[in-house]
């Protein structure tokens, strides 16, 4: 550690930079919300034109449109899924990925259940809070 190291300093420095970096993004989250409404009115003229002309795709010297179906999967009866992904053997169906939380339990609970395979990131980070009171 440097002789010149000021602890209190430094916590402050990051308080400040983290309340800039925070002020800025509420900033732009607020003009970037304007934007997006602004956008969404024009894609939902352009989306009325493609439809009006039953149009996939038009070229204009200031760009392509396109009109595209977007399809989105859900279930709100997870038994059935279950069933349905067990009869046809489909599990390609679900996404892999590993619940962060309910994996440290399991293996808290169950350290010899360690799978083959399983990798593991460990970092320290540093989290800093304000002081209760001034």
């Amino acid at each position: 550690m440097q002789d010149d190291f000021n602890l209190e300093e430094t916590v402050k420095v990051y308080i400040k930079l983290r309340d800039a970096v925070d002020s800025m993004k509420e900033r732009h989250k607020e003009e970037l919300k304007e934007l997006e409404s602004q956008k969404e009115v024009v894609s939902n003229v352009l989306l009325d034109f493609c439809n009006s002309q039953n149009l996939d795709s038009v070229k204009t010297k200031e760009g392509t449109l396109s009109r595209r179906v977007n399809t989105r999967y859900w279930t709100s009866d997870w038994e059935s899924m279950d069933r349905v992904i067990l009869e046809h053997d489909a599990v390609y169906l679900l996404e892999r990925r590993i619940h962060q939380g309910n994996m440290k339990q399991f293996l808290e609970e169950n350290p010899e259940a360690f799978p083959p395979g399983l990798q593991t990131n460990s970092e320290y980070t540093v989290q800093v809070r304000r002081p209760t009171s001034k």
